[in-house]
């Protein structure tokens, strides 16, 4: 269907990148033929048959994510692969259709980074020994905002061996004050997995700059996203100021229904939730405390009552009398 609408042979129009995994698929569908995993050294050894069909794969050796190699010499040494398999091709006068794919953008820029939501917002600022309240729900989240997000990123590498560590980084501007979330992902050797965390929220006003720390309260395994009802600075606060004398201790912030995910992110929906209120909340502990407590009395009370004795032995009113000596 891309080819059929496509104004000329050379171009495709854009499509859903997830999608080019299925184009191998497709096309052996299509041709009821099983594809051939080559190199151009490879190809020129083959004669091709134009009376019957035939699935060639080539999968180009400079990946576009490689951190040894600049832009332009991965473009140099792909181009010079498919010149060779273009030259052989036409060598042999058969007649054939090439598909260029990939399994992922190549310009990591225009890939999703971080997804962040919440149903409201909320930041407060003591003033004159008052708390100045302002709902930002409005100029952040919802149908018609553009909130500004330049200066974003994701850092694969992190300034340290490739897969030790990842960390995203989403700035917005709303309003009247910018903010930045700090995430960072990592493999931890005790849970043998990869966890990220929020490391910092940060919001700068008038030239001030608070920052929360969040890593010690707010995780989930690098796969999934992290939900929480409700994420604040105070009251049970999940959001704590990096240190006592910064001016985090000025400023209150608040997030209901918040979501977060800053890692193998497909497409624009998140990944399974991790939520912050585990399957034990403080009052279910209360109420299997209690009623723990009121089991242990209860059979107290019961081992007890099983305890007493009756009486098996009366006095004889008709017979004599029991004796009791006064010296002894």
């Amino acid at each position: 269907g891309a080819l059929q609408s496509s104004s000329s042979s050379l171009v495709l129009p854009a499509v859903s990148w997830p999608a080019s995994n299925a184009v191998i698929g497709q096309l052996q569908d299509q041709l009821e033929t099983s594809p051939l995993y080559m190199d151009p050294e490879t190809l020129s050894q083959l004669r091709l048959n134009a009376s019957s069909p035939a699935l060639l794969v080539f999968r180009l050796p400079y990946g576009t994510g490689s951190d040894l190699l600049s832009a332009k010499e991965i473009l140099s040494g792909n181009d010079e692969v498919i010149g060779q398999v273009m030259s052989i091709m036409k060598s042999q006068s058969v007649p054939y259709t090439a598909i260029y794919t990939g399994l992922q953008p190549s310009r990591e820029d225009d890939r999703t980074c971080m997804l962040l939501w919440a149903k409201g917002l909320t930041v407060s600022i003591l003033r004159n020994n008052r708390w100045e309240e302002h709902d930002l729900t409005p100029f952040t989240f919802g149908e018609g905002v553009s909130p500004k997000l330049h200066g974003s990123n994701c850092d694969k590498s992190k300034g340290r061996p490739v897969n030790a560590g990842m960390e995203s980084v989403i700035l917005i501007s709303v309003c009247w004050f910018d903010s930045s979330f700090v995430m960072s992902e990592r493999h931890y050797k005790v849970s043998a997995r990869r966890w990220f965390t929020l490391d910092a929220v940060e919001l700068e006003y008038d030239g001030t700059k608070a920052t929360f720390n969040g890593s010690r309260n707010i995780y989930a395994p690098a796969e999934y996203s992290y939900r929480c009802k409700s994420v604040t600075s105070f009251r049970w606060p999940l959001l704590i100021p990096r240190s006592s004398k910064d001016p985090a201790n000025q400023w209150r912030v608040s997030f209901d229904d918040f979501q977060i995910q800053g890692f193998n992110l497909i497409g624009s929906e998140f990944s399974y939730a991790s939520d912050c209120a585990g399957f034990f909340s403080p009052g279910i502990w209360m109420g299997l405390l209690t009623s723990l407590l009121m089991v242990l009395v209860l059979t107290y009370g019961l081992h007890m009552i099983m305890q007493l004795l009756t009486m098996d032995r009366f006095d004889d009113p008709k017979g004599p009398g029991i004796s009791v000596p006064q010296t002894e």
